[in-house]
Order: C-alpha cells, then sequence, then structure tokens
C-alpha cells in the first residue's frame, strides 16, 4: 500500500477495506454537511455501502485501478482523495476529493494535491490532470484556483445532486507545461 507524507500532520494512505468503518462513520454523521455536494452520500446507508465502494477500486485489474487515499489528519481519518477517470493513453486524470467538516481550512487538501500533482506528473507519466467543483462550491473551487489550475468553463448540468437538481461544474486544469510557466 502506497503511502504519501504530506507534512507532520498529515499522511495520504492508499484506501483499503478496512478503512470502511471510518468512512462510512464520517458519512453518517455528516450526512447534510456531506450530502449538498456529494451525491454518492445519499446511497451510503450502511457500511456494506463503504466496503463495496472500496472492492469497486480492487476489482479492476491492477493497470486500471485508480490511486484513492484516505486522508489522515494528525493520525485521524479526515476525508478521501484521489485520482478518477484516468485515461493513460492521453495521459490524463482527474482528481477528486472531500473532507471532513471538523478537517475543513486548515489546508488539508491543498497541500494533499501538492504532492498527487506531483506524483501525478513525476511518477504516473500523466500530462493534464483537472478538477471539477460544483458552481456554487466556493470553498471547493478556490483550491484549484489556489494551485494555478486554468478555468477552462463550465459544464453545464454536469452532475446530478441528491436533492434531485443538477448543478453546473466548473472544470479546472493544470498541464505538465504549466508547471514551468
Amino acid at each position: 500500500m502506497l503511502t504519501i507524507k504530506i507534512d507532520d500532520r498529515i499522511e495520504l494512505r492508499q484506501i483499503q477495506i478496512t478503512d470502511a468503518s471510518d468512512i462510512f462513520e464520517t458519512i453518517n454523521f455528516q450526512r447534510a454537511y456531506l450530502g449538498k455536494w456529494l451525491p454518492f452520500v445519499e446511497y451510503t446507508k450502511t457500511i456494506h455501502d463503504s466496503e463495496l465502494f472500496i472492492n469497486s477500486i480492487y476489482s479492476e485489474p491492477p493497470e486500471k485501478q485508480e490511486l484513492v487515499f484516505v486522508i489522515h489528519f494528525e493520525k485521524k481519518f479526515a476525508g478521501i482523495i484521489g485520482f478518477k477517470d484516468t485515461d493513460k493513453t492521453n495521459k490524463k486524470t482527474e482528481i477528486g476529493y472531500w473532507l471532513s467538516e471538523s478537517f475543513q481550512k486548515k489546508g488539508i487538501i491543498t497541500e494533499s494535491l501538492k504532492k498527487l500533482i506531483h506524483h501525478a506528473f513525476e511518477k504516473m507519466d500523466i500530462n493534464r490532470i483537472q478538477i471539477k467543483c460544483a458552481a456554487e462550491n466556493i470553498r471547493s473551487q478556490k483550491i484549484p484556483k489556489r494551485l494555478n489550475f486554468v478555468f477552462e468553463g463550465i459544464e453545464r448540468d454536469g452532475e446530478l445532486l441528491s436533492d434531485g437538481e443538477f448543478t453546473d461544474l466548473e472544470v479546472y486544469s493544470i498541464i505538465r507545461r504549466d508547471r514551468n510557466t
């Protein structure tokens, strides 16, 4: 299992089935907070649902498995961050993330993203990374802006939220050559 130490307080560890309990408990106790922007919260009703999510990652052949990490802040579970929809042929990927409410505004996602961006460019031979954020999710949008991602546009009605309404998604990207400019 891959572990990435961010600093003395933050560590990313590749997700394991033993993380299902922490994931489920966090979702279960923060349904209103997390569910506002994360449609999967509505469908995560038991610990088994979290186990199914983790198993879905590892059910893929090794060359297609996405790197997904649990975030630990001061040795406590804080959230999830990882790659998704990686296209190795075109050397591109997306990074998604969520963080428990009590761990907000500590720089955890920003610092974790810096390391994952480096990992993607240097270890995975990725050329393009994108992040999508709900157009109304101002906190989440600040993160790619802070890291000098380029705003590319709006994916109209890009995600169906749990309240049954579609939300537009803002699309941000960074490419390998952006790091040298």
